[in-house]
């Protein structure tokens, strides 16, 4: 069992985490027709939006309060409103999904309040979804952002069922937790197609930030969980929760619905999967397709192919909990050792991690652990800490802004975890040293002369 620590150093020398208020905007993202909106200062939104287009290289939708100092200080009703207003005028959205900041957390402003305000002075909004989540970016991290709105939106939208309902057997919910990309709920989309249930996502990254062309240009999200799929969420047969991060959500989905909920930790790696395929075999009442069985077939000569080239690897890595725990977890069984694992927030998963010690801190304690591990992995700012030490890295997570594919990287379902492992053995495949053929002529006219030198000395024994 790992022990859990904290940084004690005054400040993030090399950040690891992203605030509460990105992983709130990026779980409004995957709602259909949505506006996320920052109330905050410009530069709040500013930085998000960077990142985002950065990672996603996609047009990203996403405004702010622009809270100067003055408002911030009186108090930031005028400015929400103005905003609500503006943004329904210009961009006719059908949800406004509004996470707070440090400095109106500071300040204190009663956001739901302002809300039920602005809604009596303009009736016109009657038709608008507005959810505001709280999420204040001077505690806790991105996971824990997304977790809370994720759960804010089962509240707004799922309507609450004081009396049993008739369940629709071969629909299913899942709420998939922020460690996984758009073509991971891709792949789990497929696999639970493959038992013919119908899944709903909560939210749906897939369908927003999957980096297609869209036929017309549109200021809110492109696609994504309807406001209408959020609303029969309550008679689906089930809920499936991935990641320990969504687990307040599926409570909160099973307290207003009654639809039962099991949680999957992690979908990377095989035994996982393999209980995930039986629950899906199970509650669809069909046997596992064909097309599942062969790509568990390839996964487990997959592991066999690469088991020589992890094993006693040392890895460090650097990720949201979640993400820690899956990737982490899977390296283990893998035959790789865990010789630094540094985080951003608190989770029960962490003490579960097989190290001996679990860093809640910032990439220089990431860099500072992995001297002389074998492959670095983390996100796209771990790159200068990889140069300095001298491995390799694998880019894990967001941002990755200098690879191409970031949203189609694929680490649940057999084929993700297949191909995680071709990705990952073949790093430490190409960082062997092999001798060049200097070295090889070296080693030969050592061998020579020393042969030479036995010859000798034979010669004068006899």
């Amino acid at each position: 069992m790992a022990r859990v620590e904290i940084s004690k150093k005054a400040c993030a020398v090399n950040p690891l985490k992203m605030s509460q208020p990105i992983g709130g905007a990026l779980a409004f993202m995957g709602v259909q027709g949505c506006m996320p909106v920052l109330h905050g200062s410009q530069g709040c939104t500013s930085f998000g939006l960077v990142l985002f287009v950065r990672h996603f290289r996609e047009s990203i939708p996403l405004q702010t309060t622009a809270m100067s100092e003055v408002a911030t200080v009186l108090g930031g009703l005028e400015n929400v409103e103005q905003a609500i207003l503006n943004i329904v005028k210009r961009a006719n959205p059908d949800v406004i999904g509004i996470c707070s900041t440090g400095v109106t957390e500071t300040k204190g402003d009663d956001v739901d309040g302002y809300i039920q305000l602005i809604r009596q002075r303009h009736p016109e909004l009657d038709n608008v979804g507005i959810v505001y989540v709280s999420t204040p970016d001077f505690k806790d991290a991105f996971q824990d952002g997304w977790a809370k709105t994720v759960a804010k939106l089962v509240e707004t939208f799922v309507a609450e069922n004081p009396a049993p309902v008739k369940r629709a057997p071969e629909r299913v919910n899942v709420l998939p937790g922020c460690h996984l990309t758009p073509g991971d709920i891709d792949e789990l989309r497929d696999i639970i197609e493959c038992f013919g249930l119908q899944p709903s996502f909560l939210p749906d990254l897939s369908g927003s930030l999957d980096g297609h062309l869209p036929e017309d240009f549109t200021p809110t999200t492109l696609g994504g969980a309807s406001r209408e799929s959020m609303a029969a969420m309550g008679s689906a047969a089930w809920t499936i929760a991935i990641g320990e991060q969504m687990r307040s959500a599926a409570e909160t989905l099973e307290k207003r619905s009654g639809a039962p909920f099991v949680l999957f930790d992690r979908l990377t790696g095989l035994a996982p999967n393999d209980e995930f395929v039986a629950f899906l075999s199970r509650i669809s009442g069909r046997p596992v397709p064909p097309k599942l069985r062969r790509q568990r077939g390839q996964l487990v000569d997959a592991m066999l192919d690469g088991h020589f080239h992890f094993g006693g690897r040392r890895i460090a890595i650097g990720a949201e909990p979640d993400l820690l725990w899956a990737v982490g977890s899977w390296l283990n069984e893998m035959g790789a050792v865990l010789q630094a694992a540094v985080t951003t927030t608190a989770s029960p998963m962490l003490e579960k991690l097989p190290i001996e010690e679990v860093l809640i801190g910032d990439l220089e304690d990431l860099e500072n652990r992995a001297a002389g591990a074998d492959l670095l992995m983390t996100h796209a700012h771990g790159r200068q800490a990889s140069e300095r030490l001298g491995i390799p890295l694998f880019r894990l997570g967001l941002p990755n802004f200098d690879r191409l594919g970031a949203t189609h990287q694929l680490t649940v379902g057999y084929r993700g975890t297949r191909d995680l492992i071709f990705t990952v053995g073949n790093i430490f495949i190409a960082d062997a040293h092999e001798p060049d053929p200097d070295t090889w002529r070296q080693d030969e006219n050592i061998h020579h002369v020393g042969a030479e030198q036995e010859l000798v000395q034979l010669t004068a024994m006899a």
